[in-house]
């Protein structure tokens, strides 16, 4: 196997901390968390490279686009339809759509053709998300650039405020990235193993928890699948899980959320009834 992504040894099988079951907080079970829930109701966005709604794994279903590029005078908003520049916002909305299939996915297209952006734009479609009142964000991208600390610092933070969820990937590089470090957002590094349905908890953040992303099978442009590695894998996974407790219980907010999903990780035994 190649070497692990950035962030994710605390997920690794011989590093993995079990945390202590807090009584009654953790008695949440999955039944209550997202039984029969499908994600329907909920509005995702999945700021990226775009989504292909004709690949299989989407289901031919996006309910809402946005491309945003700079211009000769500002900033430029398409709302018309839009496919996938590189595969990689596919890929994340595959796996949301395979956890929540009837959440309403909004592609929101901030990356080109080599997977490349300017903050600034990355910053526009965060704002357009929270605007626009999706309920969760899927955030597999991110920036190094201290410059853009405080603008996605106050956009996270804002988010929090308007009840929007943000799950965000850290850096596959041992380098801080924003908005991924923020304590107000969901971070998620990626562990081995394949089960969609677990994902671990981190008792040390920033990065607070662990689901698949290594060697996973995603979806890609023109309707292809690929094995590919990255907490960008893993952050989708989280997104789908969220969306699928918030079908269920959408007065949810984000904290109560990271409770839920602490309650409900793999590492965290449950208490005998």
């Amino acid at each position: 196997m190649s070497s692990r992504p950035a962030w994710s040894a605390a997920f690794a099988a011989e590093s993995l901390p079990t945390i202590e079951a807090i009584p009654e907080i953790d008695d949440v079970t999955p039944e209550w968390a997202w039984g029969e829930s499908t994600g329907a109701g909920v509005k995702v966005a999945v700021i990226d490279s775009g989504i292909d709604a004709d690949h299989p794994a989407v289901g031919g279903s996006v309910s809402g686009y946005v491309a945003i590029s700079e211009g000769p005078e500002g900033l430029l908003f398409d709302e018309e339809p839009h496919t996938d520049a590189f595969g990689h916002g596919t890929a994340c909305a595959g796996i949301i759509r395979s956890l929540a299939p009837e959440c309403e996915l909004y592609s929101v297209q901030v990356l080109g053709p080599m997977l490349t952006g300017r903050g600034g734009v990355f910053a526009a479609g965060l704002r357009w998300a929270i605007d626009n009142g999706m309920h969760v964000c899927n955030l597999s991208l991110g920036t190094t650039k201290r410059d853009f600390f405080a603008i996605f610092h106050e956009l996270a933070d804002d988010a929090y405020f308007h009840n929007m969820i943000l799950v965000t990937a850290a850096n596959n590089m041992p380098i801080p990235s924003f908005p991924s470090l923020y304590s107000s957002v969901i971070s998620v590094a990626c562990h081995e193993g394949q089960d969609p349905g677990i994902f671990y908890y981190n008792p040390e953040p920033p990065v607070e928890f662990g689901a698949p992303g290594i060697e996973v099978r995603v979806a890609w442009m023109s309707g292809a699948w690929i094995t590919a590695t990255g907490n960008s894998f893993a952050a989708p996974h989280i997104t789908g899980i969220v969306t699928r407790i918030l079908g269920k219980h959408p007065a949810l907010a984000p904290f109560h959320m990271k409770g839920v999903l602490r309650s409900l990780a793999a590492n965290v035994p449950r208490p005998r009834l």
